[in-house]
């Protein structure tokens, strides 16, 4: 299904879709972020400081609630994700490549009940880039495209005063459904000025992991390179390079105590991080990765190596966040090319 719609209906279309709850980019204090909104929504806007992946793998999750009253069995309370329904506009090709690489790892790879029940009622409206791409932006040299579809349940590409509008799943169709009377067909015109919209898109130049395919045997063959321990040198173990990837998926799970008598607390999973000193820790005091060195080549690994040699795929998209928001200027691009270069 291919439509065009006049941008002033957007808000229109976001109205008739009263049964969904919708975010959008919302600019505050000099941050992009998605935010809840219920009238106007912006369409433009950079990429956001996060991806939307919180919405099915939330930062914070309560598994359950326990109670352990003395002389009784304890007691468990399964609290269970609720089944409103969330729409994401102006979701970025960068952020939509990264939904299916989380689906593989939590539906295809293991059975995680809470990211599925999530996942099914979340749905992502993307928003094609059609102007150049921000510094540390690469996501052609991962596969990917400016104007990518995946993971999108509708794509839509500016044309100046209106949007070219793409569903790309039967979720999406259903969300164009709902306003249908919004919508028009597309011209021979209107098909004619996407193609060389997208067509310019991709023509921009970017940033590029070198010779991507190459790089998992590369990686493999420079485990004991001195060199990592150089690249990371300056790095601080802020963690913020992990909680802003749209792909990163490490969390830990605790038992938090609320009360003592009677007994009663919570389980919960929250984010973990491959950059914090602790995240490898034994309890006989062991730690694998004791070093910065060690913990920066495990990112780099995880993204080019064994995500490739598990799924076939780079799990990096290319957004380039965890470039340009690293405070002491860790840049994966940079270090990946370097360290293949040195392999050999």
């Amino acid at each position: 299904m291919e439509k065009i719609l006049n941008k002033k209906h957007i808000d229109d279309w976001i109205a008739a879709l009263d049964s969904w709850d919708i975010l959008g980019p919302v600019l505050e204090d000099g941050i992009w972020a998605y935010q809840p909104v219920s009238g106007a929504v912006r369409l433009d806007h950079p990429n956001t400081r996060q991806s939307p992946k919180g919405l099915a793998f939330p930062q914070r999750e309560i598994f359950f609630k326990f109670e352990q009253i003395k002389g009784e069995a304890p007691r468990l309370t399964q609290v269970v994700p609720d089944e409103q329904r969330h729409a994401v506009f102006g979701v970025r090709p960068c952020d939509g490549r990264g939904v299916p690489r989380m689906d593989l790892v939590f539906t295809d790879h293991v059975e995680d009940n809470y990211y599925q029940a999530r996942r099914k009622n979340v749905a992502y409206v993307g928003l094609a880039c059609n102007k150049p791409p921000g510094p540390n932006c690469f996501c052609l040299s991962v596969g990917g495209s400016p104007v990518s579809t995946d993971g999108l349940d509708v794509q839509m590409t500016d044309l100046g005063d209106r949007y070219f509008v793409k569903a790309v799943t039967e979720t999406g169709k259903g969300l164009m459904t709902a306003a249908g009377k919004l919508f028009a067909e597309p011209s021979a015109a209107d098909q004619k000025q996407v193609e060389q919209v997208h067509a310019d898109a991709v023509a921009h130049p970017q940033r590029a992991v070198r010779n991507v395919e190459a790089v998992p045997a590369k990686l493999k063959a420079s485990f004991k390179s001195p060199l990592w321990q150089e690249l990371a040198r300056a790095c601080i173990g802020c963690g913020i390079c992990t909680f802003l990837c749209p792909t990163c998926h490490c969390f830990d799970i605790n038992d938090e105590v609320q009360s003592k008598a009677p007994l009663k607390g919570i389980r919960v999973r929250t984010w973990d991080n491959c950059q914090f000193p602790d995240f490898t820790m034994h309890s006989s005091g062991h730690n694998p990765r004791e070093n910065t060195g060690a913990r920066l080549r495990q990112r780099v690994a995880h993204k080019f190596q064994y995500f490739p040699e598990n799924f076939g795929m780079p799990q990096c998209t290319g957004c380039g966040r965890c470039v340009s928001e690293c405070p002491v200027g860790i840049d994966i691009v940079a270090v990946v090319n370097k360290v293949v270069e040195n392999a050999g």
